[in-house]
């Protein structure tokens, strides 16, 4: 197996990511996009498949012994080298027209994501991260910018912290609704924000808590590392690994060990 340094993953990671959003934001908002139904009742878009079918190119060139794992195409390939793909995270916001969606790339090593890229360009930025190298982000636009190095909030209270819950169905559909409503009774602010956004919104110091649950590996493989090179803590919403968890807890890592105590129901009360 050829030796790649990080920096080399992330430069073909950041590359691909241009790749892609040349060919979601050409197709934001068509009037002629073809949208259909998957297996699992979640929509996909002629958008979705070839932004992904790009990304896979550009791999089979770059990568040709890595292996890859995608949302509309699968898997394939048993590397220790494992490149997982979101092509358009937030399909039902893309073909609706609401700009919260970008396509996540990451690179995970012997099980633990160290590149990921999120790319959102209806939202006119970037965020990245490797292993070591800190999390990163660039705005496009008006508000264009130079790369600027991410840090989560100091919040230390979840009396003090704004969250993102996603959805109360998700939570619901998981028998955990009352979970997420103890957690909004010891919060600030509870807003529902929505797919890669709040996880970014994390890392940026923005929000200080994110969490759902109905994900899969490519939903959260990006956003694991641009959150711990943030400064900021990601596990599954009962604290253990989130690769393939199917839930997700981001925090600033001041409030993780609270987040998740309350979450359980396993705070200790004062008095």
């Amino acid at each position: 197996m050829t030796d790649y340094s990080l920096a080399d993953d992330l430069a073909l990671a950041l590359d691909l990511a241009d790749r892609a959003d040349a060919i979601s934001f050409d197709r934001f908002r068509s009037l002629d996009l073809v949208v259909q139904t998957k297996p699992d009742r979640t929509p996909v878009t002629d958008a979705d498949k070839a932004v992904e079918r790009a990304i896979r190119d550009g791999l089979d060139a770059a990568r040709p012994n890595d292996s890859v794992l995608g949302e509309e195409f699968g898997s394939n390939g048993e590397s220790a080298r494992q490149w997982i793909i979101d092509p358009i995270d937030g399909t039902a916001n893309f073909l609706r027209g609401v700009p919260v969606w970008g396509t996540l790339i990451a690179l995970v090593i012997d099980g633990v994501p160290t590149v990921g890229v999120v790319s959102s360009p209806a939202l006119q930025k970037r965020w990245w991260a490797s292993l070591g190298a800190g999390a990163w982000m660039t705005e496009a636009g008006p508000n264009a910018s130079t790369p600027r190095r991410l840090q989560t909030s100091k919040v230390a209270s979840l009396a003090d912290a704004s969250i993102s819950y996603n959805s109360l169905k998700g939570w619901s559909e998981a028998g955990h609704l009352p979970d997420l409503l103890r957690l909004s009774e010891s919060v600030w602010r509870t807003r529902a924000y929505g797919e890669m956004w709040a996880y970014m919104m994390v890392a940026e110091g923005l929000v200080d808590v994110a969490c759902e649950y109905d994900l899969q590996a490519y939903d959260v493989a990006a956003l694991i590392p641009i959150v711990q090179e943030a400064g900021g803590r990601f596990t599954s919403a009962a604290g253990g690994d989130a690769l393939w968890a199917g839930s997700a807890l981001a925090t600033n890592g001041l409030l993780h060990t609270e987040t998740e105590h309350t979450l359980k129901g396993t705070l200790p009360k004062l008095g």
